[in-house]
């Protein structure tokens, strides 16, 4: 009886965290999932510096990013809260506050040394993230980046399967021969979901000599281009390689903020357009769709 009754507690817990994850969601408009197929092709910059665009563009307050990368967090770093804590409300944990309103949650606030490796398996991944989505209140916002470690593993698909009503993922790749072949089995991964493909994003597109002006294609030209057309997803945009991004993650600042006359800002900015015209479309098929069933 008593192994009956612990484990009748375990399915209410988990019925009433299911519950309170969908309410809490709920008060999300758009929800977006940035993933990679490969590491180091600069997902997590992307993310960040999105997130930052959107809040820049007319949604101060309005943006939230988590950081579901449990082993290698680093979105704290690049919004500048790096070390902060969460505070606790009655009513649950509160996102760190970044600039421009941004809400933050991350493992790397909960880690007490910086050294301390997180040694876990799926199931406890997915059971943080799930707590991360349910137990935070992220309150109300327009816009939800979730920034994906590389690859299709525990934590993309943990998100993919706690939220089913994502509205869509953005892929970012390099312009590599490898990054093509990956990034196909990430565009097949959010298929295979259910999850709808907003676009392909090119990182490190390119690296104009400030000097010369001549550019060099480090890592090829037109990868990720390709692959959309290819795949027949859309393409959202190239950002070319500038050392200034990587100088303002390592000080704590996203690039968007004190560049915004800069070619990789001005793309930045382009993929927020073409981001809220899929949205729009979207809607617009929606209502379609629903006037058609009446």
């Amino acid at each position: 009886m008593e192994n009956q009754s612990a484990t009748e507690k375990r399915i209410v817990d988990f019925t009433e965290k299911d519950q309170k994850l969908k309410k809490n969601m709920s008060r999300i408009k758009h929800k977006i999932a940035v993933i990679s197929g490969k590491g180091g092709v600069g997902k997590s910059t992307v993310a960040a510096n999105l997130a930052m665009a959107f809040a820049l563009h007319s949604y101060k307050n309005r943006v939230g990013i988590l950081d579901v990368d449990i082993h290698g967090p680093c979105i704290p770093k690049l919004l500048g809260v790096k070390g902060k804590k969460y505070q606790i409300s009655p009513l649950g944990a509160l996102p760190v506050t970044g600039p421009e309103g941004i809400k933050v949650v991350s493992m790397d606030f909960l880690v007490q040394g910086q050294e301390t490796p997180i040694i876990w398996r799926g199931p406890l991944k997915m059971q943080v993230i799930k707590q991360f989505l349910s137990d935070f209140m992220w309150g109300e916002l327009d816009f939800f980046f979730i920034d994906a470690p590389p690859g299709t593993g525990d934590e993309p698909l943990s998100v993919m399967q706690l939220m089913p009503e994502m509205d869509g993922t953005i892929i970012v790749t390099i312009p590599s021969e490898v990054s093509e072949d990956v990034v196909k089995k990430a565009v097949s991964f959010a298929r295979k979901m259910g999850i709808p493909i907003i676009g392909i994003v090119e990182n490190m597109s390119g690296f104009t000599c400030p000097k010369c002006g001549e550019t060099i294609n480090i890592f090829g030209a037109g990868g990720g281009k390709r692959i959309a057309e290819e795949l027949n997803v859309p393409f959202l945009g190239q950002i070319p390689i500038d050392p200034k991004i990587c100088e303002e993650a390592d000080n704590g600042k996203l690039f968007i903020t004190g560049n915004s006359d800069s070619v990789s800002a001005k793309v930045f900015k382009e993929i927020v357009k073409k981001v809220e015209a899929f949205l729009e479309a979207k809607k617009a098929k929606q209502n379609s769709t629903k006037k058609e069933s009446k």
